[in-house]
């Protein structure tokens, strides 16, 4: 395939993106981005490369793994600016967990404290979030924070 009309050089995307030309690289190995290579042989990026690695960046810092990103990012159409549909799509996929995360997190939130504060640390025998183990019959972990109350 030929140059991108308007493409970027790697140094330029990381100009842009604040990542480091190894990371590019990293994130082009798992199809994050996929530049073309010009007549020279040197990888060139569309502008839309510049949007990806954004959404790569921003759905790692959340727990994000990178397959999962990079499994959504397959959808998106090539060398060219994703639609509003296309990044709808996206973050259907991504609204139900995320809102379950953040449900976990206020859960952690509310129950961190008073679990400190009693100095025990051990929902096994913590008489005022677990007696007597009971929260043991739903499953091994910290039942108290994943589970929705």
């Amino acid at each position: 395939m030929s140059a991108l009309p308007h493409s970027l050089t790697i140094g330029d995307l990381a100009a842009r993106t604040g990542l480091a030309v190894s990371a590019i690289r990293f994130y082009e190995t798992h199809g994050i981005v996929k530049p073309v290579r010009n007549a020279g042989g040197h990888r060139r990026y569309g502008r839309a490369d510049i949007r990806r690695l954004s959404f790569a960046m921003i759905a790692q810092r959340l727990g994000f793994p990178l397959s999962e990103i990079a499994a959504h990012l397959t959808a998106l159409p090539d060398h060219r600016a994703p639609s509003r549909a296309d990044w709808t799509r996206i973050s259907d996929g991504f609204r139900s967990q995320i809102d379950a995360r953040i449900g976990e997190l206020e859960r952690l939130r509310d129950k961190l404290d008073g679990c400190i504060g009693c100095g025990c640390l051990s929902l096994a025998s913590c008489a005022l979030y677990n007696p007597e183990d009971r929260v043991a019959a739903r499953g091994p972990g910290p039942r108290l924070v994943l589970d929705p109350d």
